[in-house]
């Protein structure tokens, strides 16, 4: 029996594939799968798109149980990324669909850009490439930098890009790096030479705070009006992982208030960002379109996870990056499942 898998239309403009670097070779040139594109594009999958389907390659139009009202056929929801605040994850339990993420593909790109942008604020690079723009060569003595070096990072949610922030900063001489993770256990803390602190003792005590846990109802404004009022005046602050982690009312207030030292921001709470909003006036702020982390090597290596969870799946092998493992043991989906590789 053949595997149909859906990409979502916001892979394609005009019939070509936007992101050349996603790599679907592996579902070219695997027996027993076929692939299509969406016709168009819509912000909530349409049931009619993906009834005759038994996988769907998700960007970032959101999958609700109205999206799974017709998923008789659909066995698995594959998420482009790690974040799947925009994936129903009851509705594809309830449904018998399977919903798995391109964990650990966004690791190093993630580290990287946080680091990158760690040094850009701590350097006031911005600040410093305007300058000589206006032609203001003799304004540099007022904005001196800060090297990395003697600093202390905290971090919030130490996964994967966290840890591999923790290796790449090993070179800089940062002091002991601090973490607020609930979920980490004492033996992690200890390989990765970190210490774990209160949510509170971090945002006192960091030179630079960086945020690498997921969107719910437990991180929602999860730093707001009072975490920020503990920072350093000297301190900044970066999210690289979900808008409404950051209270942005509070956030906008003490940027421009300068009762923090600066920001980067590659994510925000209303998305796509198509007008200039008023993070754009503050000059102590570095700003991204949710892509900081786009990589050329990103965007394959999800191309190939995204590819192996469907080709799995068609050979009745439970996939990595499942996020709802317990759908494997409702005999529904195992009828299902069984039934679409032919057993």
């Amino acid at each position: 029996m053949t595997f149909r898998v859906a990409l979502t239309g916001d892979f394609q403009k005009d019939g070509e594939i936007i992101y050349p670097d996603f790599d679907l070779t592996q579902l070219t040139t695997t027996s027993g799968i076929e692939y299509n594109f969406f016709n168009e594009h819509k912000s909530e999958i349409e049931p009619v798109q993906i009834e005759s389907f038994q996988g769907v390659i998700v960007l970032t139009p959101t999958v609700t149980s109205h999206s799974l009202s017709q998923s008789q056929n659909l066995l698995a929801v594959s998420r482009f990324g790690v974040g799947y605040d925009g994936v129903d994850v009851s509705a594809c339990t309830e449904a018998d669909v399977v919903l798995c993420t391109t964990v650990g593909a966004p690791d190093r790109p993630v580290a990287e850009a946080t680091v990158g942008w760690m040094i850009a604020l701590g350097h006031r690079m911005i600040i410093k490439d305007k300058l000589l723009r206006k032609g203001l060569w003799n304004e540099r003595s007022k904005y001196m930098g800060g090297e990395l070096r003697d600093r202390t990072l905290g971090i919030i949610g130490l996964g994967g890009i966290g840890s591999v922030v923790i290796e790449l900063l090993k070179g800089f001489g940062m002091k002991q790096p601090l973490v607020f993770d609930p979920f980490m256990d004492d033996t992690k803390a200890k390989n990765l030479g970190v210490k774990k602190v209160t949510l509170q003792e971090l945002m006192k005590l960091s030179d630079f705070i960086t945020i690498h846990c997921p969107l719910n109802e437990h991180t929602r404004n999860l730093i707001s009006h009072n975490e920020l009022d503990l920072m350093k005046s000297s301190s900044f602050i970066i999210n690289t992982a979900r808008g409404g982690i950051i209270n942005e009312d509070a956030l906008f207030e003490a940027l421009s208030q300068k009762r923090i030292a600066g920001a980067a921001l590659d994510c925000f709470d209303d998305e796509p960002v198509l007008e200039p909003n008023r993070f754009c006036q503050l000059d102590n702020v570095i700003l991204a379109p949710h892509s900081i982390a786009w990589t050329q090597e990103l965007f394959r290596d999800m191309g190939k996870k995204c590819s192996q969870h469907m080709i799995d799946l068609s050979n009745g092998i439970r996939p990595k990056g499942v996020i709802n493992p317990e759908v494997f043991e409702k005999p529904t989906f195992q009828k299902k499942w069984n039934s679409l590789n032919g057993k």
